[in-house]
């Protein structure tokens, strides 16, 4: 399985433009998967812009656990999804 997830993880390096990587993110994850991923990515944002975890799980309808995972995750200082909030690339949170 590890050397499965290395084999996506070199295919989604390789592929270069927006449209190509939404495709492939479409093809390849079920409608139930990929609302997943965004939420996840919502509340990561949502945590990370300083939201209240109580008005987090208000908001986007999920429970407190969930929002402590993603709050552990900001806190660590090797976090890549923290670090790519801390360059601002996602703007859209509120």
């Amino acid at each position: 399985m590890q050397q499965d997830f290395k084999e996506l993880i070199q295919i989604l390096l390789e592929i270069d433009n927006p449209a190509d990587m939404e495709c492939f993110l479409e093809e390849i994850l079920t409608p139930s998967e990929k609302k997943d991923v965004i939420l996840r990515w919502k509340l990561l944002k949502m945590v990370h812009s300083g939201m209240p975890q109580r008005q987090i799980a208000s908001n986007l309808r999920i429970s407190l656990c969930k929002i402590t995972r993603g709050s552990k995750i900001l806190k660590n200082p090797d976090s890549t999804c923290k670090r790519f909030l801390d360059r601002g690339l996602s703007e859209d949170t509120k």
